[in-house]
């Protein structure tokens, strides 16, 4: 078996690198000193370089712009954004634009890929609901009106809502299914709430009434949403692993520096074995992720359906990347929680991304519930 990564994968992660190189983690006020966003808007010279390289477009066809590559691919992008905490919704719009070149009518993916490979649509997406707990699309409801359909409700927490051009919000339908509404901004009957994360930029929470869509901006396949949400999960993931990995890596010069009794910290027996431990929470986080991404990018059976990976990623992501920021905190001493040091900002983006992923042992039941439904020969 081989497990290393393509000639296209390992470019894609180079060009990231590359483009990620100059931007500063702190280039917005810290979120500890900020009441309500860190920023007006989204990062836009950063996203025109990531449309110049062709690294918005990374799962769209050639045909619409894009480069066609996988999941596994988008990850290893992620993992370097997420290095630099880049402030740019580049997963949400890989992934609503994944679904729409895969589920949307072919006039529709022809009409929007285009522009979101260029970097002229940003994408976003409602993935959290209203409680955190029921699934997201109880949150909305769809009902199909002739050519129309009309959504009502509300879902809480989008990021990047008040910047997008498009969010696509999950919907169920009164016969049980669920579909996928493409919902402008500034839509008629929509209203946008400002909410804020624990790492300081908006969210919006989505007030739908009556809002009335045509039959082409919404996803009727019952494919659609479970795609999205798995693409998500796995990018979220690879996030909290570039996350982590950062930390670890200013946690190892900070100590490595830090002299006590005329030594590097580095080198005494209780800080040497809290580090190792969290270098393997990152390589647990590692591998479980790639499996996910596989899955998730070629559909290979298993003895499990391909939620279990997931779990399985979300699980050692949500409590690896906590840990990691936790251990960072202690190894640095009161120096971590200094503002005008990067660290704290790690830390308030992996809470984020940690309520994002949702607790550990929710997670815990999906996979034995999985493992339940089915008995392994």
């Amino acid at each position: 078996m081989d497990f290393t990564f393509t000639k296209e994968q390992q470019a894609a992660a180079e060009t990231a690198r590359t483009v990620f190189a100059d931007v500063a983690p702190d280039a917005v006020p810290s979120p500890a000193l900020t009441p309500t966003a860190v920023a007006d808007d989204l990062d836009r010279p950063l996203w025109k370089r990531l449309a110049a390289t062709d690294l918005l477009g990374l799962l769209v066809a050639p045909e619409h712009g894009g480069t066609g590559l996988d999941a596994v691919a988008l990850c290893l992008v992620l993992r370097e954004s997420a290095r630099v905490l880049a402030r740019v919704p580049l997963l949400e719009t890989a992934a609503v634009a994944h679904v729409l070149q895969h589920h949307a009518p072919a006039d529709t993916a022809a009409a929007l890929l285009p522009d979101v490979s260029a970097g002229r649509l940003v994408l976003t997406a409602a993935a959290h609901g209203t409680t955190g707990h029921e699934p997201a699309e109880r949150a909305v409801t769809a009902r199909h009106d002739g050519t129309h359909w009309i959504l009502d409700g509300t879902t809480d927490h989008v990021p990047w809502a008040h910047h997008a051009d498009l969010t696509a919000v999950p919907a169920h339908t009164t016969d049980g299914r669920t579909v996928l509404a493409l919902l402008p901004r500034d839509h008629g009957g929509l209203a946008l709430d400002a909410q804020y994360g624990t790492h300081g930029e908006r969210l919006a929470r989505l007030r739908l009434d009556a809002v009335r869509l045509p039959a082409d901006r919404v996803l009727d396949s019952a494919d659609a949403w479970p795609a999205l949400r798995a693409l998500l999960t796995t990018g979220t993931c690879a996030l909290a692993l570039g996350l982590g990995e950062q930390v670890l890596a200013l946690t190892s010069q900070y100590t490595g520096k830090r002299e006590q009794f005329g030594h590097p910290v580095a080198t005494f027996q209780a800080v040497a074995v809290q580090a190792a431990d969290r270098y393997i929470d990152l390589r647990a986080m590692e591998a479980t992720l790639w499996q996910a991404a596989w899955r998730v990018s070629t559909g290979a059976d298993a003895s499990l359906p391909a939620e279990a990976d997931l779990a399985v990623a979300k699980i050692w992501a949500s409590e690896g990347v906590r840990r990691v920021v936790q251990t960072a905190q202690h190894l640095h001493g009161g120096f971590g929680a200094d503002t005008d040091y990067p660290l704290h900002r790690y830390h308030a983006w992996a809470k984020y991304l940690e309520l994002s992923l949702g607790p550990a042992a929710a997670h815990e039941e999906t996979l034995g519930d999985l493992i339940a439904a089915h008995p392994l020969d």
